[in-house]
This record gives C-alpha cells, sequence and structure tokens, in this order.
C-alpha cells in the first residue's frame, strides 16, 4: 500500500504522512489535473464518512465526505483530496500520476480482498500512535 497526500494538517501524524500540504501547492494547473482529480474522486472506497471537512489552507470551502479513504488498488488518499488538486493545484508523486495516466484515468477493479487488505493496513497505520 502506498499513502497518496496524507499531509500533517489532513492526517494525524504517523507513518505515511508526508509533510506539510502547503509544501506541495503549485501556481498552475499541472498536466492532466482535471483528469487525475476525476481519478481521485472515482476511487474505491475503504472508509466512508458522512461528515464535512473544512478547507485546511483557509478558502472557507468545505468538502462533504472529505474524511472517507479511496483507492486504486494500490494507493489509498482521503476524499478531499481532489479538492486539494483542482483548487489548489497540488504536486502528486509522480509514480501516481504515472499509474492513473497510464490506466486511462479509469480505477481498475479491484477485488474485495484487496480492498479488505487495505483496509487493514490503514487500520495498522493508525494504530502505530
Amino acid at each position: 500500500m502506498k499513502v497518496l497526500g496524507f499531509h500533517e494538517e489532513t492526517w494525524p501524524a504517523t507513518p505515511g504522512s508526508v509533510g506539510s500540504i502547503r509544501d506541495a501547492v503549485t501556481d498552475a494547473p499541472g498536466p492532466d489535473e482535471r483528469e487525475i482529480a476525476a481519478y481521485l474522486r472515482g476511487g474505491h472506497v475503504l472508509f466512508a464518512s458522512m461528515g464535512v471537512v473544512d478547507d485546511v489552507l483557509g478558502s472557507g470551502e468545505s468538502i462533504v465526505g472529505g474524511g472517507s479513504l479511496f483507492t486504486d488498488g494500490e494507493w489509498v488518499w482521503r476524499g478531499d483530496l481532489w479538492f486539494y488538486v483542482t483548487t489548489y493545484h497540488l504536486a502528486l508523486p509522480d509514480e501516481f500520476v504515472t499509474r492513473a495516466r497510464a490506466a486511462g484515468f479509469q480505477v481498475p477493479a479491484v477485488g474485495r480482498e484487496r480492498l479488505m487488505e487495505l483496509t487493514d493496513a490503514v487500520l495498522a497505520l493508525r494504530s502505530t500512535k
């Protein structure tokens, strides 16, 4: 499992968190930004949150289900990551972008067993406080 966008402002400091979200903000949209955001929104749900989360960078926006967790079978990310990509042009790791691009920005099918493995891996991350 690879974690994507677990920044210190959106994910409690645990293994897998990647520093401040502010360090990943860029000035202009990256290539395929809309397609990447759609890929993020189209991930398989590992954990669904019915609540809303506030934009940690201060726009005043709230993101419904932002605390949810999604996956493409390899990477795991929060439900609000697409918002930061489209609003702040958040830079994502080349390895993830390459994977999404190679899949034609269509999240691949993931079996139930793999989803359960990933859910367990996330729970293990959270329990290492």
